[in-house]
């Protein structure tokens, strides 16, 4: 900053003159400033109201799950999810987003789906149209697809589950009607062979009475063959002793422990432990048009009306001012 000889601040008065020239020149061409203005702000406005209100639904679409038999059981909560939220959620994307993604003329489509923050069994399904019922019916076309196949997984599992407890079924006939009465065949013919053999170790008990003086060597001989026929008696009386086990084993732990797990099958074949996907709540609409935002065009016509207007009004005083240094050169020469 320029100072004089007592050191005090020179005013630079071009600056004041120019700025005082500048609202002098908006001042005078405030007709032209008002005019454009108003046609860019009419013409946005006219925009606004030509443009086909759009609509907004939006839903929270809950993932089916069901629940697992405690012999799964490897989740803490016991359920199993029917779907991973994200890849779901970039399948359907792909179906009913990017596929209609540049059509022009359609009333409503699928504006988005995905993954709250925080959330792995929610999806956020966003529709346009241009009415409300057209935005949800888009939505209620997504939640029926889904629903479709996620249906399909709940009701393998029911078969499996009936499955299974049809074999169950089986096996529990096939003790009852088969293992069981074939053990009772094999504990009779070895009941029917320990009582032969006993009958002959009481034969060799007799005859060693009568010999065991008169003929001591086959008295020895006879000794040793009651010695084995003993063995192989208390053999086949530890083996009575295992099939007789193996019967009340077969009559009491198995069969029980497959009537728990074909009543625990049974059980999860109830409803409630089937939860096929679905939304959360309703489908939420607004009363007022998402789109077009009419003040929020309006306000940018205003504006860029006025700043387009100042603009015009310099431009239009610089070429006045060009053609007056042109005229005033001429006259000069």
């Amino acid at each position: 900053m320029q100072k004089n000889n007592q050191g005090e601040p020179i005013v630079c008065e071009e600056d004041e003159i120019d700025l005082r020239e500048l609202f002098l020149t908006l001042q005078k061409n405030k007709k032209i400033i008002i005019l454009v203005t108003s046609v860019v702000t009419l013409l946005a406005l006219a925009y606004a109201f030509a443009k086909t209100p759009i609509y907004e639904a939006r839903a929270m679409l809950e993932i089916g799950n069901y629940k697992l038999d405690n012999n799964n059981n490897n989740n803490n909560n016991n359920k199993v999810q029917l779907d991973n939220d994200y890849q779901l959620s970039k399948k359907l994307n792909i179906l009913f987003v990017d596929i209609h993604k540049n059509d022009k003329n359609v009333k409503s489509k699928i504006v988005s789906i995905t993954v709250p923050k925080k959330s792995n069994v929610f999806l956020e399904i966003k529709a346009e149209g241009i009415s409300n019922a057209l935005a949800t019916k888009s939505i209620n076309e997504v939640v029926k697809y889904v629903q479709a196949s996620h249906q399909k997984i709940l009701d393998d599992v029911k078969k499996r589950r009936e499955f299974e407890i049809e074999n169950i079924d089986r096996k529990i006939f096939n003790i009852k009607n088969k293992e069981t009465k074939l053990l009772d065949e094999k504990i009779l013919l070895e009941e029917k062979s320990v009582k032969e053999y006993k009958h002959q170790l009481n034969k060799i008990d007799e005859n060693l009475k009568r010999i065991e003086k008169l003929h001591p060597t086959l008295a020895a001989l006879k000794l040793m063959q009651r010695r084995n026929l003993s063995e192989f008696i208390l053999k086949l009386n530890m083996q009575l002793l295992e099939m007789r086990d193996k019967k009340e084993n077969l009559n009491t732990n198995v069969i029980w422990d497959f009537k728990e797990k074909r009543n625990l099958l049974k059980s999860m074949l109830l409803p409630y432990n089937y939860k096929n996907s679905e939304i959360v709540g309703e489908i939420m609409t607004n009363d007022y048009p998402v789109k077009p935002k009419k003040k929020l065009i309006v306000v940018v016509a205003l504006i860029t009306g006025l700043i387009l207007s100042i603009f015009l009004v310099f431009f239009l005083e610089f070429i006045k001012t060009l053609k007056k240094e042109d005229t005033n050169n001429g006259n000069l020469q």
